[in-house]
C-alpha cells in the first residue's frame, strides 16, 4: 500500500468512538479535514442504519455507511440503501432449525427492511433501545422469518462471546456467516459471503479504489474479514486477540482517540 490511502474505512464502536459512545472532537475533526481534502472516509459497521443517526449528530457531515456487517450500503444523505444482500426466509428457517436443535435455549431478533426495523422473540433480552417504535416482538417463530433479513442475531443466555460464536458458526457452516462483535454473547449471522469485506468492497469498486489502497481500522472478530481484505489494516491497541493478530499496525485504544491519533500521522493533519 503507498503511504498515503485513497480511502479510509472504520468501524464505529469500540473503534472509532470511545466507551460511552461519544465521537471526540478531536476524531470529528480528523475526519472533517481529510474528506475535505479529497479522502473518502467511511463507516464500516455491525449496527442497523438506524443507530446511525447518534454518530451522525457528532460529525461535520454524515458519511457513507457500510453496515449489518456488510449487508446494507447506505448513502446518508439521500438517506437511500444503495445495496442490501439480505438473507432469504428459507434460509432463515434453515439456519434457525439448525441452531435450534444445537441449542435449544437460543433467542433469535431480525434486522429487517434494510435495518429500519427489528423484530424479535418474546424471550430475545433486549439491550438497546428496547422501546424504539421501530423495535416489536412478534407472536410466532414463523412470522419472525418470514420476510427477508439483513441479520439474524441470536442469544442463548450467558455465554463465553468465543465459545458461542464458534459453535453458532459450525452449525451454519456452508448457509451462512457468523460473527461477533461484543463481550455480551450476542452472535450476528449474515447471508453467505456477506461480511464488512464484501460491503466495503462492493462501495469500493463504485468508486474505482482499489483494496491495496483501502486503510481499515477495527476491533472485533467482525472486522477480521475487512482488515485482512485491506491494503492496510489496523487494529486498535483494546482490540479482541483475533484482531491483534491478523493487524498490519495497532494504533492506541479508542479510549485514547486512537483512529485520529494514527490518522493524524498519516495525513499530517490535527
Amino acid at each position: 500500500m503507498r503511504e498515503t490511502p485513497r480511502l479510509i474505512a472504520t468501524d464505529i464502536d469500540g473503534t472509532l468512538i470511545r466507551d460511552d459512545h461519544t465521537v471526540s472532537a478531536r476524531t470529528a475533526g480528523v475526519l472533517a479535514r481529510i474528506v475535505a481534502q479529497g479522502t473518502p472516509v467511511v463507516l464500516v459497521t455491525g449496527r442497523p442504519v438506524r443507530w446511525l443517526k447518534m454518530v451522525y449528530e457528532q460529525l461535520a457531515e454524515p458519511l457513507p455507511a457500510v453496515c449489518a456487517n456488510g449487508a446494507v450500503v447506505y448513502d446518508p444523505v439521500r438517506d437511500e440503501v444503495l445495496r442490501a444482500d439480505p438473507l432469504a426466509p428459507q434460509h432463515l428457517a434453515e439456519v434457525a432449525e439448525r441452531l435450534r436443535a444445537e441449542v435449544p435455549d437460543i433467542a433469535f431478533a431480525v434486522e429487517i427492511l434494510d435495518s429500519r426495523e427489528m423484530r424479535h422473540e418474546e424471550t430475545y433480552p433486549l439491550r438497546w433501545d428496547a422501546d424504539h417504535e421501530a423495535i416489536r416482538p412478534v407472536r410466532t417463530p414463523e412470522e419472525l422469518l418470514s420476510v427477508p433479513a439483513v441479520k439474524l442475531l441470536v442469544r442463548a443466555g450467558e455465554r463465553d462471546p468465543d465459545v458461542f460464536a464458534d459453535l453458532v458458526a459450525a452449525a451454519v457452516a456452508g448457509l451462512a456467516e457468523a460473527t461477533h462483535s461484543s463481550n455480551s454473547g450476542l452472535v450476528e449471522i449474515s447471508a453467505a459471503g456477506v461480511t464488512k469485506a464484501a460491503g466495503l468492497d462492493w462501495y469500493c469498486d463504485r468508486l474505482g479504489v482499489a483494496a491495496a489502497d483501502v486503510l481499515a481500522f477495527g476491533d472485533m472478530p467482525n472486522d477480521v474479514p475487512m482488515l485482512t481484505w485491506a491494503g492496510r489494516g489496523v487494529a486498535v491497541a483494546n482490540a479482541h486477540r483475533a484482531v491483534l493478530a491478523v493487524a498490519d499496525e495497532v494504533t492506541a485504544a479508542n479510549s485514547e482517540d486512537g483512529v485520529a491519533a494514527y490518522l493524524e500521522k498519516i495525513f499530517g493533519v490535527d
